[in-house]
């Protein structure tokens, strides 16, 4: 039985003039997800891409668990191929699907005629076709409006393709079509879950995260390392650039008013973000805030750390309650690690009675106490720079 997977375009398939650049992004992403399986081709017609193993050892299970985290994709199916006439596809869906129909009481057929030269119309095709199968599965019944399993045949330019009920893909648009830009990177729940969802429209990653040792340890640092290479599934690989932050934390502790000491530290966040995302090609800045899910991220506050950098600043979560942002995290699979216990930088040195409705000049008046452009320099000579997803997918 020759088995491939059918991919089914989702949002590209809108696409005007550039639609071409999308599909060919497309194709790219995935053939760099299951390159180290080895032994597949990839190729794109009629809306559709066609995965094709080109020998019997080849992983199809591990293809399409790759595949299902692959933004770009509306919907997938793993599909037998069969010359096109009826004999051969009544002979390959009762052979493919053989379990699945066992194992239901109701289905339906439904075709597809891509190639008009078929000698039958798509009506006729679900005719021949179920009741051959009544024939093979007795116990069977037809339902057209609910039925258990839907047996699909499409006729297309390279054979006939049968197959199951679709499965969900990851949507989006593939990741690399939608430019570039640096995520603020941190060990809780929000900001993984606000890569992901930037990667869904496109944008390619480069993750900097900020360490205070030795208030913050190495387990936190990789704990974020953990969290990135599980984004980095969906999103591919990326840089991660980790900025020592305690001095900068110290001398604003020591410095500043304590109700501004999270404003102050946040711009300081924005400033050196930016700096890392114009040397790397970035174009805007990615955070995990959420409006007013803490004193930072208030209206007020957020005009106060956006005044910090010039560049866009995206706010994928912005109004999105917890619960919605943790349903997001449990199916990305970042939740359980997010949760552990290990210490950020953003909480080592939290004031009392943070300041939610900050004064952009004070603020400003407070930070020029402070050598910034020392400070900043320091951090940025000191980076630590760690390869995430390079080895995700060995052999890539």
């Amino acid at each position: 039985m020759n088995e491939l997977i059918l991919i089914k375009l989702g949002e590209i398939a809108l696409k005007g003039l550039n639609r071409r650049d999308f599909e060919t992004a497309l194709v790219k992403n995935i053939k760099y997800r299951i390159s180290s399986l080895g032994g597949f081709k990839v190729k794109i017609a009629q809306s559709t891409v066609y995965v094709t193993p080109e020998n019997e050892y080849s992983d199809v299970d591990e293809v399409e668990e790759r595949i299902k985290k692959v933004f770009g994709i509306a919907a997938y199916s793993r599909a037998a191929r069969a010359e096109k006439d009826m004999e051969s596809i009544k002979a390959a869906a009762a052979e493919y699907l053989k379990d699945e129909l066992e194992s239901c009481e109701t289905f339906k057929v439904e075709a597809k005629r891509s190639d008009k030269k078929f000698p039958l119309k798509s009506p006729e095709i679900c005719r021949e076709l179920g009741g051959s199968l009544l024939e093979k599965f007795p116990h069977l019944k037809v339902d057209v409006h609910n039925p258990q399993i839907t047996v699909n045949v499409e006729i297309r330019d390279f054979g006939a393709y049968i197959h199951g009920d679709a499965k969900k893909g990851a949507g989006g648009i593939p990741v690399g079509t939608g430019g570039k830009a640096a995520i603020l990177i941190s060990g809780g729940i929000d900001s993984p879950v606000a890569a992901y969802m930037m990667a869904k429209r496109g944008v390619e990653l480069t993750a900097v995260h900020f360490a205070s040792p030795p208030y913050t340890s190495e387990r936190a640092e990789q704990k974020v390392r953990r969290l990135l290479e599980i984004v980095s599934g969906y999103s591919g690989r990326m840089i991660m650039y980790t900025v020592p932050f305690a001095r900068i934390q110290e001398e604003i502790q020591e410095k500043c008013p304590e109700e501004l000491f999270t404003i102050i530290m946040r711009r300081f966040m924005m400033q050196i973000s930016q700096k890392i995302a114009e040397e790397h090609g970035c174009a805007a800045l990615i955070t995990g805030e959420s409006l007013g899910q803490v004193a930072s991220q208030t209206i007020g506050a957020i005009a106060c750390t956006d005044e910090a950098c010039t560049m866009p600043v995206f706010r994928p979560l912005i109004g999105m309650d917890k619960e919605e942002i943790i349903t997001i995290a449990r199916k990305i699979d970042t939740f359980e690690t997010s949760i552990e216990p290990y210490e950020d930088c953003c909480t080592v040195f939290t004031p009392k009675h943070p300041r939610t409705r900050p004064i952009l000049k004070y603020v400003k008046a407070a930070q020029n106490e402070l050598d910034c452009d020392a400070l900043i320099a320091q951090a940025l000579d000191n980076l630590k720079v760690t390869k995430i997803g390079f080895d995700l997918y060995k052999g890539s």
